[in-house]
């Protein structure tokens, strides 16, 4: 088996692959060529080519967010590397495992006027858990010469004096590279490895010349806090609210929930990304509150907040809990958790699991009125809700009425971020179906990306939904060779940036057109055939219902049907909507 001659590479690809990091997504490039040498010539890790390095980031994130272990992406030294960044967000918002290998000149060639040269060390500060900055090998290749280390009289002292440098060298990058290794593992989020290697970069070795410390990850366990006050509030408390964010699917504990949900003072809401399920939980919050005056409000203010999971995709709740402060607001999270409606008065630093463990078996359900009066205003929504899409003519929201009905049962939805989400908010899914998308940074920058990656690690069907937009401005995302054949993409075109006339705007202006919605008249039909999808079409409900009943039969490609809607109807539509169904 070939490796890498640069000592430093041979490092980082072990240590790797002793933290069982086998996914590793590859940029091409000169300077990283050792780090691609060394991860592509061991069968050990499963490596991909993805050229544009903002997708690539993407893909490997979708792979990591399914894993839930690290996947790396390798990339060349300069600007390639701030491709990364908006990936590097996303996982650290959304706590999952990232991590990135840049190569990088060494520093007597950094800020000299060299191309593709940027200053790499902490350039991802702010949204990193670990940033190792690796130090350079002694060697002759690194042009460092024996008659250079000073102040030593013979040759033997020199090399003493060499060989003692390059073993404080090699301790530094162990302990570095574990350190930043195990972070990313034990904090679930994004770390930074910068690799700096001189020329030449080629050259092959067939045996090792280091052996790394594999330092392992320490287990210290979280020991749930003394919970007997909390549990003294919530015993008394006759309106309890638990907010579900975005959470992975089948992570908390059924009988939890029935226990929840057995409690008439509790009153559990959840997103579409929150990926749990049950009757006497509501799941369409904005179809709840959108149209609540202020006695509604005051009614359904709560005692306690309690939230778990990611971020949370609705902004009427986000703005009804920073109005209609409740007394308490208690998180439950392994992770930092987000002051969202400014009254966070407790942090419980564990996994949800454990925290039901030891404190739903200390509660006692109490009488109420609070779960069933809003479970009961709840069910009329839904019945409204029905009665309005039945009525409304062809325009986004009924194309989404139609498309997340057809979602087979037991697969995967990888929703796009802006109106698309927006719309999935309002709708009840099949609960077999597992729901991901982009909520750390809610950018459209890398949805497409992340779903083909998400695609490629699951072994569940996935259906892709997003906007015109955000696909297009991913595009890039379909340059590559790993998309799976029973991949589909749904586009909904209409002709510009759909989720700016529902905001608040000088909308059917020139300048509105141009610089908001930036209208257009794209497709991605030329897309589909230069990178082998099927391609399909559809301007109504009939053609819609056409293409869907063979949408996901087996094919030897992966599939993209394009939906094209009125753009100049759907805001109106939907606004309509939250007032009808009050």
């Amino acid at each position: 088996m070939k490796h890498p001659k640069i000592p430093l590479a041979q490092t980082v690809v072990q240590l790797c692959k002793a933290k069982n990091i086998q996914h590793i997504v590859l940029s091409p490039g000169s300077r990283n060529a050792p780090l691609t040498i060394g991860f592509s010539h061991d069968p050990f890790f499963n490596c991909y080519s993805i050229v544009d390095e903002r997708c690539a980031a993407f893909f490997a994130l979708g792979i990591a967010q399914q894993i839930q272990e690290p996947v790396a992406v390798v990339c060349t030294s300069g600007s390639a590397l701030l491709n990364y960044y908006p990936a590097v967000a996303e996982a650290f918002y959304s706590n999952i495992p990232l991590v990135i290998l840049s190569a990088d000149r060494p520093k007597h060639l950094v800020g000299i006027g060299d191309g593709q040269t940027i200053n790499q060390e902490d350039v991802f500060k702010n949204h990193i858990l670990y940033s190792a900055n690796l130090k350079q090998d002694l060697s002759e290749e690194n042009k460092l010469e024996l008659e250079e280390l000073p102040l030593l009289k013979n040759i033997k002292n020199k090399l003493e004096k060499y060989l003692g440098l390059q073993r404080t060298i090699q301790q530094h990058n162990d302990e570095q590279i574990n350190a930043a290794i195990n972070t990313s593992i034990s904090q679930k989020g994004p770390i930074h490895i910068n690799v700096p290697f001189n020329e030449p970069l080629y050259d092959m070795v067939d045996e090792l010349v280091v052996n790394p410390k594999v330092i392992p990850l320490s287990k210290n366990g979280i020991e749930v806090e003394d919970l007997s006050a909390f549990i003294k509030q919530w015993n008394i408390a006759k309106r309890k609210l638990i907010l579900v964010g975005s959470n992975l699917p089948n992570t908390v504990n059924q009988n939890y929930l029935d226990i929840l949900a057995a409690d008439e003072s509790v009153l559990v809401l959840t997103e579409t990304t929150s990926n749990i399920h049950h009757e006497r939980f509501i799941p369409g919050i904005d179809k709840l509150i959108a149209a609540l005056n202020t006695k509604e409000f005051e009614a359904l203010k709560p005692d306690i907040l309690l939230t778990f999971g990611g971020l949370v995709v609705s902004k009427k709740i986000k703005k009804f809990l920073r109005e209609y402060k409740p007394k308490q607001h208690w998180h439950i999270g392994e992770h930092n958790a987000n002051d969202t409606y400014f009254v966070l008065n407790k942090v419980f630093k564990t996994s949800v699991n454990t925290f039901f463990s030891k404190f739903l078996v200390q509660t006692k359900a109490i009488q109420s009125d609070y779960n069933n009066f809003w479970l009961s205003a709840f069910k009329s929504r839904r019945e409204k809700h029905e009665d309005y899409i039945k009525l409304m003519p062809y325009c986004d929201f009924k194309v989404f009425a139609i498309l997340l009905k057809a979602i087979p049962r037991h697969s995967q939805f990888q929703v796009g971020n802006s109106s698309a989400i927006r719309y999935t908010q309002l709708f009840d899914l099949d609960t077999t179906i597992q729901v991901f998308c982009n909520r750390g940074t809610s950018g459209i920058d890398g949805s497409t990306s992340t779903a083909i990656g998400a695609a490629l690690a699951s072994p569940l069907q996935t259906t892709y939904i997003t906007g015109d937009l955000s696909f297009l401005y991913d595009s890039n995302a379909l340059w590559n060779n790993y998309t799976p054949n029973n991949f589909r993409i749904i586009v909904i075109n209409n002709g510009g940036g759909g989720i700016f006339r529902i905001l608040p705007g000088h909308k059917n202006t020139s300048n509105f057109d141009t610089f908001f919605e930036t209208k257009h008249n794209l497709t991605a039909k030329h897309l589909c055939q230069m990178f082998g999808f099927e391609y399909a079409t559809a301007t109504n409900e009939k053609e819609l219902s056409v293409h869907l009943d063979n949408f996901y039969t087996v094919g030897k490609q992966p599939k993209l049907l394009e939906v094209f809607t009125p753009g100049d109807k759907n805001d109106e539509i939907l606004l309509n909507y939250f007032a009808k169904i009050k």
